[in-house]
């Protein structure tokens, strides 16, 4: 871990164990105040993040959702589609190119 002063939302994220969208809330509901620094980027003073972490005041998401077989199955044909139609028409084409 680096000792910096200032540290990003991911940094924050990983400190704490929560998602990045929940630091954002925490910025929003001023439970964390975030620095902006050359007017782009996003940071945290890390002592800061430390003594809410320290406090016991947020609370971890340490809990995983399950992942079926069948949902797995299920979005790997979703995303790869395209892929699956490219390689069985290929595959056509290479059958009629060299079998006719």
């Amino acid at each position: 871990m680096t000792t910096t002063q200032f540290i990003s939302v991911r940094e924050t994220a990983q400190i704490l164990g929560i998602s990045e969208k929940k630091v954002m809330d925490l910025i929003e509901e001023k439970r964390l105040y975030a620095y902006r620094i050359a007017d782009k980027f996003l940071r945290l003073k890390r002592s800061e993040v430390m003594a809410l972490r320290n406090s016991g005041r947020v609370v971890r998401e340490d809990h995983q959702i399950g992942y079926a077989a069948s949902e797995k199955l299920t979005d790997f044909f979703y995303f790869n589609d395209f892929y699956l139609i490219c390689g069985l028409i290929i595959l056509g084409l290479l059958y009629v190119i060299f079998y006719m």
